[in-house]
């Protein structure tokens, strides 16, 4: 199978999350990758060019919404599709999540089912 399982990239400082959310994806065939900030994001997005991309917005270093504007200002992953997931459900935290470029933002507690499903979307929206 191979190159024909999508990628996801998961950035989250929480590891109880990045776990949950790695586990729901490799049960959906997804290849998972990891990351524990926004840098590592960032460095893992530029490497390993992912299909899709799910990442927190509270993060120490660079948070959610730096990652998705430093995605979207490099030409190397400017095109792959990125989810943010935050405890900060504010209508101002989310449209802030859009206006960084992210095309879909989920809010803790998610059901992790629920969020890969918007994942596959996401990637037949691509």
């Amino acid at each position: 199978m191979g190159s024909a399982s999508p990628r996801v990239l998961v950035v989250d400082d929480d590891p109880v999350i990045l776990k949950l959310l790695q586990v729901n994806f490799e049960m959906e065939g997804f290849d998972v990758l990891t990351a524990t900030d926004g840098v590592d994001g960032l460095r893992a997005a530029r490497q390993e060019r992912p299909d899709v991309i799910v990442s927190d917005v509270m993060m120490p270093g660079m948070n959610g919404f730096e990652l998705v504007a430093a995605l979207g200002a490099d030409d190397r992953t400017d095109t792959i599709p990125v989810m943010l997931l935050s405890a900060r459900a504010q209508t101002t935290d989310i449209a802030a999540g859009f206006d960084a470029g992210a095309l879909d933002y989920v809010t803790k507690p998610f059901e992790p089912l629920e969020l890969v499903e918007r994942v596959h979307e996401l990637l037949r929206s691509k």
